[in-house]
């Protein structure tokens, strides 16, 4: 079982962030970059969670070489990014707070001890320590941005894994979207003009999900986002990183150029 909660303001940060350069404002950004489950740490009071180390190295703990490659895209592209400081097995930041999910208690077969426990009080320090902060920069970024009269594009970066439940997933990389196709289709061409990739569309999951990270600050707001979803086996090391954030970094260049929006 975690320690007890700690009732004190908190110490530990609920998410990192790249500043990026200011544009047409002190604070002003056309583009943001969003990752989520950019790490699989877990604050010192909950110790491991009562999993191994394999169990954090695996999906179910991170997206797989996708917080890595949003600061890469962020300095490509001269814009600020937020990235989730802890692990999605503590909370998930894509996820909104009333969807029981939020705090799993069993991933892809795990079990995870730390969160067995977990009570309606326990998940809600949980949302109130790490995941309120973390949405709550967010929308201040965004709110800075149409203050200065540039309102901002988001970009959601997520990773998947190759295999799922013993099937092979053939897509290199994915456009998760909604109802907005603004930046989604564009990015859909720019994708598919890469040589020898294969392209999901909502593939292997569906952008419509009410509460959720791209419905919160893109689509409820009405500005352009997408969410890109790349394969973890092409961003698990330093070449397949530079490869990818050159193909990602054009496709979205292309993609900004063709939609008439900056970036």
């Amino acid at each position: 079982m975690p320690p007890p909660m700690q009732d004190a303001c908190d110490e530990e940060p609920a998410y990192d962030r790249v500043p990026g350069r200011p544009v047409s404002g002190p604070a002003a950004a056309p583009l943001i970059f969003l990752c989520d489950h950019a790490s699989n740490a877990v604050p010192a009071r909950y110790g491991d969670l009562g999993l191994g180390p394999e169990q954090f190295a695996r999906h179910i703990a991170w997206d797989i070489g996708a917080g890595e490659l949003t600061r890469r895209l962020a300095a490509s592209f001269g814009a600020p990014a937020f990235l989730g400081r802890w692990s999605r097995l503590l909370v998930d930041l894509n996820r909104g707070a009333d969807d029981p999910t939020i705090v799993m208690r069993l991933s892809d077969g795990a079990i995870v001890p730390g969160n067995a426990g977990a009570d309606e009080d326990e998940i809600a320090a949980r949302i109130a320590r790490y995941h309120r902060p973390y949405h709550a920069a967010v929308a201040a970024a965004i709110e800075a941005s149409l203050a200065a009269g540039a309102p901002p594009t988001l970009v959601s970066v997520h990773s998947f894994t190759p295999v799922w439940k013993g099937a092979p997933r053939p897509w290199h990389v994915a456009i998760l979207w909604d109802r907005d196709p603004r930046l989604a289709a564009p990015l859909l061409e720019a994708f598919r003009a890469e040589e020898g990739f294969t392209v999901g569309d909502n593939e292997p999951y569906h952008g419509a999900l009410e509460g959720d990270t791209m419905w919160t600050h893109g689509t409820a707001r009405g500005l352009p986002h997408a969410l890109i979803e790349v394969r973890q086996d092409l961003i698990a090391d330093e070449a397949g990183l530079a490869r990818m954030t050159g193909i990602v970094t054009r496709a979205l260049s292309r993609a900004l150029a063709q939609a008439g929006l900056p970036g």
